[in-house]
C-alpha cells in the first residue's frame, strides 16, 4: 500500500480509487487490510440538519476562500481574533485511511467540513464534533480543495476527473473527465464563479520523463470552465499552444516529442471587474521553450482565450532525476531550474483601492503585477534562496496593508522564515526566522516553511515542515501561540492517525474554529494522515 499510495508505484497507485488499491494490495501480498476503506465505521452522526442555503454566506470557500485566492479571512467570518489565538485547544481529529499524506484543505459551510484525502475518500464532517454525515470514494486521490455552491460540493482527482456532489447527501451529481492524457492529473483547486468551475490540469510526466525509456513528452497544461450544473466543458484552453511533434529519436529509439509541461499546479483566480481568469504555470518538460512556462496568464473570462502572459523565468526545462551526469536521453540540456509557480496568483485590493495581483515563486522571490497594464511588474521582493522545492511553494497571503511570504528552501542550509511585504512598495516590513525545531532530528526534520499560510486580521497562521502550527503577528511577526502536531491523535473515526510534516495544504479559519491537516510524506516530509480542529477553550 505504501507502494502505491507515495513509493515507487504512486503514479500507477493514483489513477485507482482506495478500494481498488486496497484489493490489489491484498492480492499481491495475500494479506487483508483492517479497518474500513472509507474510515468512517465508526464516529457517524446521529442526525444532523439539513445545508443552510446560500443566503448564510461561505465562512471558507475553495483554496483561498473564495475567487481571488488571497487566503484573508475577515473578522466577521473568522470568528476568531488575534488575541484569542493564545487559547486555541484542540477540540477533535479525524484519521484519514490508508494513507501517508493529509494533502486535501478542507472547505466550510453550513455546519459542515468538506475534506479530501490520499486515497479517494470525501468526507462531510460536523463543524463542531467532527462526526461523520457521509463520505464519497472518488475514482482517484483527492488532494483539491473544496468548493462550495449552493447545493452542491466540487473538486478534482489524481485520475483528472472533476465531481459535482449534493453537499447535504454525498450523491453524484456527475463526474466529468477533463484531460485524456494518461498522466494527467487535478491538483490545482477548482475555482467556483458564476456557475462555472475554473479546472486546472497539471500532471505526472515531469516524473515518468525520468524514465529513459519513457517517449518524453506530450502533456500541456489546461483551464477548463465547466458549467456547474451540467459538467459541460464550456471551452478549455492548453497553455501550451503548439501541439506536441516528434523531435526526433532518443538514444534508445524511443520518440521524442515537444513542446510539453507548463503545468498548473494552482487555483485559478478570477477578476471578475476585468473579465479574466489568472492562472500560474510551471516549467516545461521538453522544448521548444515556451513563453507561457513559469508565468501568470490571463484567459478571458467567458472564451478562455489568453489575453496576456507574464514570464517570470524564461527557458525552464526540468525533469525529475536529471542532475548533472545523467544519461537518461530525455533529460533537458540544460536541465531548467525548476522555478514553477505554486503558488495562485492572489488578486489583492490596497487601502488605497488598486488591484495587484501578488504571487510568490519557487525561484525565492515575490512578484506584485498591475493587472490594469497586463501584469506589468510593480515591484519584486526576494523572499528565499528559491530552486527544486524551494522558495515559496504552496501557497502566500494578503490582507489589505501587507503580503506573507513563507519559505521553504528545504534543500538548503538554513530552510524556513516568513516575510511581511507591504503591498504598495514591496518593502520589507519584518521578517520571522525559523523557530527552532518541534520534531526529533532525522529525515525530513528541517524548519522549511513549505504549506500554504492564512491571515485573518492581526495573526498569520503556518504550518511548517517541522510539524508545527504557529500563529504570528502581523504587526511584528512575534510568535503568538504554536501547536506541536508530532505525535499520535485519538481520532472520531477509530482510524489510528498521527501527525508530521506541513506541507501543501494551509490553515482554514472559520466560525471560531480552526482546521488544518499534518502529515506529508513526500518531498522531504514526514508521514502522517490526521486532521485537526482547534477551538477557543478547554481541550476536549
Amino acid at each position: 500500500m505504501a507502494a502505491l499510495v507515495s513509493g515507487t508505484m504512486r503514479v500507477q497507485g493514483s489513477r485507482l480509487s482506495g478500494a481498488a488499491r486496497r484489493a490489489l494490495a491484498e492480492y499481491i501480498t495475500g494479506r487483508k487490510m483492517g479497518g474500513d476503506v472509507s474510515g468512517s465505521a465508526t464516529g457517524r452522526c446521529l442526525a444532523g440538519p439539513p445545508i443552510p442555503d446560500r443566503a448564510t454566506g461561505f465562512p471558507w470557500n475553495g483554496w483561498g476562500n473564495g475567487v481571488t485566492n488571497t487566503r484573508f479571512q475577515p473578522a466577521a467570518q473568522a470568528g476568531l481574533t488575534a488575541e484569542q489565538t493564545p487559547r486555541l485547544r484542540l477540540k477533535w481529529a479525524l484519521g484519514f485511511p490508508d494513507a501517508t499524506v493529509a494533502w486535501a484543505q478542507p472547505g466550510v459551510n453550513g455546519g459542515r467540513v468538506f475534506v479530501g484525502s490520499q486515497n479517494g475518500t470525501v468526507f462531510s464532517l460536523d463543524a463542531r464534533t467532527g462526526c461523520i454525515h457521509w463520505t464519497f470514494g472518488a475514482d482517484g486521490g483527492v488532494r483539491t480543495a473544496i468548493a462550495i455552491g449552493e447545493r452542491a460540493v466540487y473538486f478534482g482527482d489524481t485520475s483528472a476527473n472533476v465531481y459535482a456532489l449534493d453537499a447535504s447527501t454525498g450523491r453524484k451529481l456527475w463526474v466529468r473527465k477533463i484531460d485524456d492524457h494518461p498522466l494527467a492529473r487535478i491538483t490545482g483547486s477548482p475555482t467556483l464563479h458564476d456557475g462555472k468551475l475554473f479546472v486546472p490540469t497539471s500532471s505526472y510526466e515531469e516524473v515518468q520523463g525520468s524514465n529513459p525509456d519513457y517517449e518524453c513528452c506530450t502533456f500541456r497544461g489546461s483551464v477548463s470552465a465547466v458549467d456547474a450544473e451540467s459538467g459541460k466543458v464550456i471551452w478549455k484552453t492548453y497553455t501550451v499552444e503548439p501541439q506536441p511533434k516528434a523531435r526526433g529519436k532518443s538514444t534508445t529509439g524511443r520518440t521524442l516529442w515537444g513542446p510539453s509541461g507548463a503545468a498548473i499546479w494552482s487555483a485559478p483566480t478570477v477578476d471578475a471587474k476585468r473579465g479574466l481568469v489568472y492562472a500560474a504555470t510551471g516549467n516545461t518538460y521538453s522544448g521548444p521553450d515556451q513563453p507561457t512556462s513559469d508565468a501568470v496568464i490571463a484567459f478571458d473570462l467567458k472564451t478562455g482565450k489568453i489575453r496576456w502572459t507574464r514570464q517570470a523565468t524564461p527557458n525552464d526545462t526540468f525533469l525529475i532525476g536529471c542532475r548533472a551526469g545523467s544519461e537518461n536521453p530525455n533529460c533537458p540540456n540544460p536541465n531548467g531550474p525548476d522555478h514553477d509557480f505554486g503558488n495562485a496568483p492572489m488578486l489583492a485590493t490596497l487601502a488605497s483601492g488598486r488591484d495587484v495581483i501578488v504571487i510568490g515563486q519557487k525561484s525565492g522571490v515575490g512578484f506584485a503585477l498591475d493587472p490594469e497594464k497586463e501584469g506589468a511588474v510593480l515591484w519584486q521582493y526576494r523572499a528565499g534562496q528559491g530552486g527544486a522545492l524551494g522558495g515559496m511553494e504552496w501557497g502566500s497571503a494578503a490582507d489589505r496593508e501587507n503580503a506573507y511570504f513563507p519559505v521553504s528552501d528545504i534543500t538548503r542550509p538554513k530552510p524556513g522564515g516568513l516575510h511581511a511585504v507591504s503591498l504598495a512598495t514591496g518593502e520589507r516590513i519584518w521578517f520571522a526566522p525559523a523557530p527552532p525545531l518541534k520534531c526529533a532530528p532525522g529525515r525530513g526534520c528541517n524548519a522549511a516553511q513549505s504549506a500554504a499560510i492564512t491571515v485573518i486580521p492581526g495573526a498569520v497562521f503556518c504550518g511548517s515542515n517541522d510539524g508545527a502550527l504557529r500563529a504570528y503577528s502581523t504587526k511584528d511577526g512575534a510568535i503568538l501561540w504554536e501547536f506541536d502536531t508530532n505525535r499520535d491523535f485519538v481520532t472520531v473515526n477509530g482510524v489510528a492517525a498521527k501527525g508530521g510534516s506541513m506541507q501543501g495544504p494551509g490553515p482554514v479559519v472559520a466560525g471560531g474554529m480552526l482546521y488544518v491537516n499534518s502529515g506529508y510524506g513526500a518531498f522531504g516530509g514526514r508521514e502522517g494522515n490526521v486532521l485537526l480542529a482547534f477551538g477557543v477553550g478547554e481541550e476536549q
